[in-house]
């Protein structure tokens, strides 16, 4: 009977499993509407950016900031070459053209050029802030939206590379269409394994086999901690806590207070940073600021290495921080690479650059200038910056007054580029003075025919341009027991505070700063201050005002000092900060030399080289004391001569000729030489037939037969001595 019940059994075995267990179909059903379940998850997580984490968006706007900045630059620089494009072409034809009916065409494509250039440089010295939390979150929707638009395009076949495979595939290629099928179904199971899971697990049926190629997982991973992703973004620069705790430890923000930050700290591709936060209303940004020392030491840095400005309110702060020190390395100026004509008055001249690298420009218009420092702190350096650029704007009279007796200063004369130079002379000095406040009351008669209340741009060159007065190491004349000190006190303290509307301006430079040599009298009428290093808090606040070094801007505390490095004040130009002077050498670099030159054929061009023009300051000088000191005197070193301004235009190419023919031959190495080699010598255009008619107009008589080594016959040509005499009798000497 038993042999009867267990075939019974075994046949009922399978239709219980059945009952029990899924079949194949349902398990591989079931577990493919698990994985489509994953891949939509996943895919939803896509679209909503999910695997970007806050720093992705924030350097993903500031990117789109960067670009847009980048555009608006390239955009204004087409405009600028436009601009200068038009320029040339109408003055190439106005030069061309026996006509001057263009000419008011020329100067307003002139202005427009200028302007255009201004324009540039402003906007390429605007700093890019930080992206704001409304530029964040258009990022991150930007993002979405991009990756929406993909997937409702055709997803993975709107891939180029996927694209072109399909096509291959598709014309005949087996074995790329079963690489692309193996491709799909892995990129399938990729997708579709739970949303969690870090490394991919074994793909359905496969078992524990291992696969023929690595797994990557496309989906980025959480980054652990402490642990840097090799592609990572740099960390934030500031957190709003360590911010907040700084304030707190200077007392700015109480325990009980917080501050609102409006654009995210976020590193600039320079590694500067910019955070807007709103302080508390207890407070305002004008103590944050005073506290600048303390408050750079609360974020571990230096103050060179943070500003703080206001933006816009009494509250609202604008924080730039960098992590090394911005005056570091030496910059040369901009003049070096763009040596070009420009408008003083209206843009300023390039002296020097602030921490966050943008190029400061100080007008010479309406404000007279005090530069002081200690020895070898730079000062020497930043007001050539300063007299360099006054001579690329030729409606500017440069009036040099040295207070040494080196050759600091001669390359102003040998140029031409100085309309008066001379050295130490308090004598002369009184009638300078005497003689630009008589300038002064003839300026102002011709403001009040113009209808002018004081200089504007359009005016400039109708009362003579603009006078620009630079005393170097002022102490030399206003030291106690100097001679003449109260008479020349007296006369600046009147041209400083009544001179300035009528375009006469002054630029003083001292090394011993203190109230004995620039008292507070004078010191008052000067608002643009550049104090560089000095001993002391006082002598800090004889350049800067009373009270400067209380409110944190002490010349005093540089650390470490740097040449050229100072605290520059000037309102009109919006600057209240450190800044160091531009490089500019001439004993072993040349600079000054060669930007001087190019300054001459500006100056030249537009008439206004020492000698071409009539100058009532230098026959108000001539008439005084009988000796002119235009473009340095007779050898242009600083030392007055007679009689130079009576010289004609054609006496003035003699002497120039006579004197180009004695370095000639300083050159060959002898006191004889032809007129041929002399000229070929000399250059600029000059021709054998033109120096022999100059020679001859100047006394150096005809060419007699000279002996010249290497030659085998005696030649026509010139001595030294008849040159050198020629010369010393038109200098009047």
């Amino acid at each position: 009977m038993a042999t009867e019940i267990e075939p019974q059994h075994t046949e009922q075995q399978p239709i219980e499993e059945a009952a029990t267990n899924p079949t194949r179909g349902e398990r591989i059903k079931a577990a493919f509407t698990e994985q489509r379940s994953n891949a939509g998850a996943r895919t939803r997580d896509w679209l909503a950016s999910g695997d970007l984490d806050e720093v992705d968006v924030i350097q993903l706007a500031a990117d789109r900031k960067q670009r847009k900045h980048a555009d608006r630059v390239a955009q204004q620089e087409r405009r600028a070459a436009e601009a200068r494009g038009r320029f040339h072409v109408a003055k190439e034809q106005a030069e061309n053209s026996e006509t001057s009916s263009g000419h008011s065409n020329i100067a307003a494509l002139a202005g427009r050029a200028a302007q255009e250039e201004a324009k540039l440089e402003a906007l390429r010295a605007t700093p890019v802030l930080s992206p704001t939390d409304r530029e964040v979150a258009a990022a991150r929707n930007g993002k979405k939206a991009s990756r929406a638009a993909m997937l409702a395009g055709g997803g993975f076949a709107s891939l180029p590379a996927v694209g072109a495979a399909i096509e291959q595939a598709a014309s005949g290629q087996p074995m790329l269409l079963a690489a692309l099928g193996t491709a799909a179904g892995y990129g399938w199971y990729l997708v579709s394994r739970p949303f969690d899971a870090g490394q991919p697990a074994p793909a359905p049926n496969m078992g524990e086999q291992p696969l023929a190629v690595p797994v990557v997982d496309l989906v980025k991973p959480k980054p652990q901690p402490g642990v840097r992703e090799f592609n990572a973004p740099p960390p934030p620069a500031l957190t709003v806590e360590e911010l907040e705790q700084a304030l707190r430890n200077i007392g700015e923000v109480k325990p009980n207070e917080q501050i609102q930050i409006l654009a995210v700290p976020q590193r600039d591709k320079e590694g500067n940073t910019t955070v807007v936060f709103d302080l508390p209303p207890r407070t305002k940004v004008a103590n944050l600021v005073r506290k600048i020392e303390e408050f750079a030491g609360a974020l571990g840095r230096d103050s060179m290495m943070i500003d703080v400005t206001k933006a816009g309110t009494e509250l609202r702060t604008s924080l730039w921080m960098t992590d090394r020190d911005p005056f570091e390395e030496a910059r040369p100026s901009p003049l070096l690479k763009a040596p070009s004509q420009i408008d003083a008055f209206k843009d300023g001249v390039p002296v020097a650059w602030a921490k966050r690298g943008n190029t400061i420009r100080l007008p010479i218009s309406i404000s007279n200038i005090a530069i002081g420092g200690g020895t070898r702190s730079g000062k020497g350096v930043g007001a050539s910056n300063l007299a360099v650029g006054s001579t690329f704007d030729p409606r500017i009279n440069l009036r040099v007054v040295a207070g040494k007796n080196n050759a600091e200063w001669n390359p102003y004369a040998a140029t031409g580029n100085a309309s008066t130079y001379f050295k130490p002379d308090p004598h002369r000095l009184v009638a300078l003075l005497d003689a630009l406040i008589a300038d002064k009351d003839r300026r102002e008669r011709d403001l009040d025919k113009l209808g002018k209340s004081k200089l504007v741009a359009p005016a400039i060159e109708q009362i003579g341009g603009i006078e620009l007065l630079i005393i170097d190491e002022l102490a030399t004349y206003t030291r106690p027991g100097k001679p003449m000190r109260d008479e020349i006190l007296e006369k600046l303290v009147l041209l400083a505070s009544v001179a300035a509307g009528a375009g006469i301006l002054m630029a003083v430079i001292t090394q011993y700063p203190g109230v004995d040599v620039f008292p507070t009298e004078l010191a008052i009428n000067f608002t643009t201050k550049w104090a560089m290093r000095v001993d002391t808090a006082q002598q800090s606040n004889a350049i800067l005002g009373a009270g400067s070094s209380g409110m944190g801007r002490d010349a005093s505390k540089f650390n470490p000092p740097r040449p050229g490095l100072g605290w520059l004040v000037n309102p009109f130009a919006g600057v209240t900060d450190k800044a160091r002077s531009f490089d500019l050498d001439e004993d072993e670099r040349g600079e000054i030399m060669m930007l001087l030159e190019k300054a001459a054929k500006i100056r030249e061009k537009a008439g206004r080289l020492a000698g071409q023009w009539e100058d009532p300051i230098e026959q108000h000088l001539l008439n005084a004391t009988g000796l002119s000191s235009a473009a340095g005197g007779p050898k242009r070193d600083g030392i007055p001569g007679r009689n130079v301004l009576n010289h004609s235009p054609e006496q003035r190419m003699q002497m120039d000729a006579l004197r180009g023919c004695l370095i000639a031959m300083n050159d060959l190495g002898r006191d004889v030489a032809q007129v041929e080699e002399m000229a070929e010598c000399i250059g600029g255009g000059m021709t054998e037939e033109r120096l022999g008619e100059l020679l001859r107009a100047a006394g150096a008589g005809n060419t007699v037969k000279v002996t010249i080594p290497d030659l085998p016959n005696r030649v026509n040509g010139y001595r030294r001595a008849p040159i050198a005499d020629a010369l010393q009798f038109l200098e009047g000497n």
